[in-house]
């Protein structure tokens, strides 16, 4: 999948769309029949391409959504369910299927518009452009933390509500009564005045002939059954059980399996394969030459890995081989100062007059910060299951976008889309790395050249050696205090500028402002990583923010708050993390707390650490936090993704750091890309604000704030600044200096 920006979907939808301009609207209308044939069995009616009702009254969910933990099956199953008024015990879900009628315009729609009003006889036009659009981009992602936001509030929402309306009109034509006088309950329509009550199975196949309307009436919060409950999630019984399949889990009739090896420098391609090593090993299949990777075929996995250990792999030279991590930081600098030097920055937002407020103080504070690569490490290793049979290619995996995958393997197999079908299953573990196709073109370009199907697997080496980043960076902050110690002027720079576009912005109410970046690129694989550019951005801005309140000889949650005085709902959340904290409380000598707060993905996100420093060893004790994500739809799924987001948060910041060594990846595994252990995790709090508005994610928001609350606690415990990332690099037996603080 490349990366989609807002200039993508508005230059896709423009070019899909374009006859909108002169007046002719593009309405996707009732879609229903179009895709009957891929979700319903016998007994069963469409009345949405979200949701059918089977003859035993069963409600089902089509989400079109990966499943990898975040419980977005679970929580757009409700939205839906509670605008239709169903019964909750009798709705099951379904994952909608790689076809085009699923791409995910809502959440386009949604990205692109918020939620914006707009009267009926439109909506129908602007969910055709997007829906055209992102076919066009065969865009069907789960990431970003949208589905709640976007699948949920604009397609769910909207589908249960239209299915009700129509449901309670084909009753009233049925029993021939107003449908003023009829309401639905429990997955039934009731009629008081006669006493008489139906399924709504009763009315699915009189209903489905009805156009849905545009723009039904949604419910208030106060009208709320399902939303803003916590039942439980729906595939957590077979996660329990052990029957949920994943990718992994695939197992088919004269199945072999594949083991990869690509270059361990990025961009170096196949020179050779020597298989004189391997030709007595037994169950060994095939060994196929794919360019850029070379691969092993087998009985078993086990023994196609060892052969590919042995197996003689000579590589181009790609003229990377002399690049090092440190290099690559030289790499950063020289361009920021390049860049500075010759006025070349791209400015990123700027309001007031930065350089006169500065020459009007004489009072700064300047820092640097940097961070690593991060790789995924996700649970479950990359792997895809591929077999091609009567002129289709079939694949089993997990994934993050099936229709953009079943779009590049047909591109790079050379076979028409519609004849590449995804199984997409459970993910073990996702943050963006499933949204790259990378693995599933390998395994559909082993495919064509065998007979059988293939499950690939990539090695814990491979998976670490071949990820798709989180860039590194560098983060330069200046900024002028008065005499009161109040922030007159805020100037930020970096490099390399990636989604979304308002991670490096601040909530504070400062004047002046000026965040600007230069263009750095390097030979590493760029992806999306768990809260993508907030997950660096923050621990660079809550850690000056600390900065300046120490220089200010401010508390450092107080400062914050000062600085929030027209931002209430950020003040609201700031304000319960101290409390729910104990901020004031005394700690002993050795422990400290450390106070952040960052919005993404419409969710502001404040965080509390408290850390013990201990024989020159850090031990997060205990995390408060506090999330506004307008209203929460599932509060236990909130709860638990706050939880995996402040865990993912403080294995990076403690332990994660890839680095370059003569232009590969250094680490391999989790000996020496550890991951924080059961025994070292914190107790977590999380509180929940209803603060209204637009609802945010959940997914992601949880990771941010975290690096810089626990960097920021170090310090209240020990008087020693973290700059850089991770923190095991350094050394607590021994100080550091502060900031440059220019009085």
């Amino acid at each position: 999948m490349g990366k989609w920006t807002r200039r993508a979907f508005i230059t896709t939808g423009l070019l899909a769309g374009g006859t909108l301009v002169v007046g002719v609207a593009i309405r996707p209308g009732n879609r229903s029949a179009k895709v009957a044939r891929l979700i319903a069995d016998d007994g069963e009616t469409v009345l949405s391409i979200w949701l059918k009702i089977g003859s035993d009254n069963v409600v089902t969910a089509i989400v079109p959504h990966a499943e990898m933990g975040q419980g977005a099956h679970t929580t757009l199953a409700m939205m839906l369910a509670d605008e239709m008024d169903a019964d909750w015990s009798q709705v099951r879900m379904m994952e909608a299927p790689a076809h085009k009628e699923y791409a995910n315009y809502a959440l386009a729609r949604g990205y692109e518009l918020g939620d914006m009003d707009f009267p009926a006889f439109l909506i129908d036009t602007i969910d055709g452009i997007f829906l055209t659009a992102t076919k066009q981009m065969n865009l069907q992602i789960t990431g970003g933390s949208t589905s709640v936001a976007t699948t949920g509030m604009i397609g769910m929402r909207v589908a249960g509500a239209a299915t009700k309306a129509i449901l309670l009109e084909a009753a009233a034509a049925t029993w021939q009564v107003p449908a003023h006088e009829l309401h639905a309950r429990n997955s039934h329509i009731f009629h008081d005045a006669s006493h008489r009550s139906a399924p709504f199975s009763e009315f699915a196949t009189a209903a489905a002939d009805i156009d849905p309307p545009a723009k039904p009436q949604l419910k208030s919060e106060n009208e709320y059954t399902i939303m803003g409950t916590s039942p439980q999630k729906l595939d957590i019984p077979a996660k329990v059980d052990g029957s949920a399949q994943f990718g992994i889990d695939t197992v088919l009739p004269g199945m072999k399996y594949a083991a990869v090896k690509a270059s361990p420098v990025f961009g170096a391609v196949i020179k050779s394969i020597d298989q004189s090593s391997i030709e007595d090993l037994p169950g060994v299949r095939k060994v196929i030459n794919l360019g850029d990777a070379a691969v092993v075929i087998a009985d078993g996995y086990w023994q196609a890995q060892q052969a590919l250990d042995r197996l003689k792999i000579e590589f181009t030279a790609s003229g990377n081989e002399g690049i090092e991590q440190s290099t690559i930081f030289q790499q950063f600098s020289k361009a920021m100062d390049d860049a500075t030097e010759n006025k070349r920055n791209t400015i990123d937002f700027k309001i007031g007059n930065t350089e006169t407020a500065m020459a009007e103080s004489s009072h700064f504070v300047e820092a640097e910060y940097k961070v690593p690569y991060l790789a995924h490490a996700t649970m479950e290793p990359m792997n895809c299951t591929a077999w091609m049979h009567d002129d289709q290619c079939e694949l089993w995996l997990g994934t993050q976008n099936p229709l953009g995958f079943a779009a590049e393997v047909a591109a790079a197999i050379e076979i028409d889309q519609e004849n590449v079908i995804v199984h997409n299953q459970y993910l073990g573990g996702g943050f963006g790395r499933r949204a790259f196709a990378d693995y599933a073109i390998q395994a559909g370009r082993i495919a064509v050249q065998v007979p059988y199907p293939v499950k690939l697997i990539w090695s814990r080496e491979e998976d670490m050696r071949h990820d798709h980043y989180r860039q590194a960076n560098i983060s330069r902050f200046k900024a002028s205090l008065d005499s009161s110690g109040k922030p007159t002027a805020w100037v930020n720079q970096f490099v390399d500028k990636h989604d979304p576009i308002e991670a490096p912005y601040i909530p504070y109410g400062i004047e002046n402002q000026l965040i600007h970046f230069a263009d750095a690129e390097t030979h590493v694989p760029w992806g999306f990583w768990r809260s993508v550019d907030h997950s660096l951005h923050a621990f660079f801005t809550e850690s000056f923010a600390d900065e300046l309140a120490h220089a200010a000889g401010k508390d450092a949650y107080e400062f914050r708050r000062d600085l929030l005085a027209n931002n209430l709902r950020f003040r609201d959340v700031l304000d319960l993390a101290a409390e729910k904290s104990a901020w004031y409380e005394p700690l002993p000598g050795n422990r400290g707390r450390g106070i952040a707060i960052h919005k993404s993905f419409g969710t502001i996100v404040a965080q509390v650490v408290e850390v013990e420093v201990n024989n020159g060893k850090v031990r997060a004790h205990r995390v408060t936090c506090v999330v506004d994500c307008g209203f929460a739809m599932h509060p236990d799924g909130l709860r638990a993704q706050m939880e995996s987001g402040i865990i993912y948060g403080l294995t990076a910041a403690l332990y994660s750091d890839i680095s370059i060594h003569r232009g590969a990846v250094a680490q391999s595994n989790f000996h020496d890309y550890p991951m924080l252990r059961m025994d070292e995790s914190p107790q977590i709090e999380t509180y929940i604000i209803n603060g209204g508005g637009r609802v945010g994610g959940g997914g992601e928001p949880g990771t941010p704030a975290i690096a810089p609350a626990l960097t920021n606690a170090i310090f209240s415990a020990t008087g020693q600044r973290i700059r850089e990332l991770p923190i095991k690099h350094h050394d607590f037996n021994r100080g550091n200096p502060g900031a440059k603080d220019i009085a």
